[in-house]
């Protein structure tokens, strides 16, 4: 499954440069010196992928308590049925409104990228991407849905880290070219996205439900065990 993680990166990103390429592009990075520059870019990836870690962490710590009571096929089920509801049925979840306390943490994270824009420290390009890491992102809770489902805290990071990772070619190549992404390539793109989103829904209720097909929906663990035990 964490397969999906770097497919929702890649193809996420194309959806994610409208809200995050401006910020991409804006970086204050030094142009002229390409080593530095690169290094510049390298530190803004980190702190995302930091961020993406740390949520990755905390979902997949919550995961393990699923786990741990015995609901981790039943969760995976209703993740993928998630997955594929907000794509079939959109209008579902559109009124779904954040709590204020969540528009407040939001409009404190851009004022301070708004300020981090401005400044040239050498710290600046890693707490912008850290920052960045925490914007609101339709794909990014698609991929908190799959570290949701891994057993533990560092299956969970390790989850959102691939899905960070996912991210980086087209954010690495807006922040020298810009929102280039316009036209034929990105409406395909974004065309697929929902397909391919319905298809890894498929396949996390498929995970869930344990038919016993090696890879796609493994025998529950806890099954396989008492099977054993059967048998002697």
């Amino acid at each position: 499954m964490f397969l999906s993680a770097v497919i929702f990166g890649l193809l996420g990103s194309f959806h994610c440069v409208g809200m995050c390429g401006p910020i991409a592009f804006m970086l204050p990075i030094d142009r002229k010196n390409r080593t530095k520059g690169f290094f510049q870019i390298l530190s803004y990836h980190l702190g995302r992928l930091l961020t993406y870690s740390l949520i990755g962490l905390l979902f997949g710590l919550l995961g393990k308590g699923f786990y741990f009571f015995g609901f981790q096929q039943q969760l995976s089920i209703i993740v993928g049925f998630t997955m594929i509801l907000v794509i079939v049925y959109p209008k579902l979840f559109s009124k779904v409104n954040g709590s204020k306390n969540l528009s407040k943490i939001i409009f404190k994270v851009k004022n301070a990228l708004g300020k981090e824009l401005k400044n040239r420290k050498n710290n600046t390009f890693f707490t912008i991407g850290f920052l960045n890491g925490f914007l609101p992102c339709g794909l990014v809770y698609m991929a908190v849905f799959g570290a949701i489902t891994t057993t533990n805290a560092l299956s969970g990071s390790l989850y959102m880290f691939l899905f960070g990772l996912g991210t980086i070619p087209l954010m690495t190549s807006v922040v020298y070219l810009g929102n280039f992404s316009k036209g034929m390539i990105r409406q395909k793109v974004q065309k697929a996205i929902p397909v391919v989103v319905v298809f890894i829904g498929v396949l996390f209720v498929l995970r869930g439900l344990g038919l016993g097909i090696p890879y796609i929906s493994p025998e529950p663990v806890i099954d396989s065990i008492n099977a054993n035990y059967l048998c002697h």
